[in-house]
């Protein structure tokens, strides 16, 4: 089952990853439909730009896959709406 908070997670491994969770506490998470960002404009001021705003044409965003166990998570952020709309997009340029 999909988890149903849209969520920014940053890992100890320089790992950047959008997609949706449920329980998100502890250094493992299960994210469900993730995707991975590999780059991001220097114009969304760093991770929290994705966001809350989310991935601009010029940022790499990976295609989803349904599950992925991330390890070593070092921050869990909220997206909003206008930013998952964005990440669903997966912009690769």
């Amino acid at each position: 089952m999909y988890g149903e908070r849209p969520v920014v997670i940053c890992t100890k491994y320089r790992g950047v990853f959008f997609g949706y969770a449920e329980d998100t506490h502890g250094a493992t998470v299960q994210l469900y439909r993730a995707r991975m960002c590999v780059y991001w404009d220097n114009a969304l001021h760093g991770v929290l730009g994705l966001a809350s705003d989310g991935p601009s044409s010029e940022c790499r965003v990976g295609p989803a896959v349904p599950q992925i166990e991330l390890r070593g998570v070092s921050a869990v952020i909220e997206v909003t709406p206008e930013a998952v709309t964005k990440w669903e997009a997966a912009p690769w340029s």
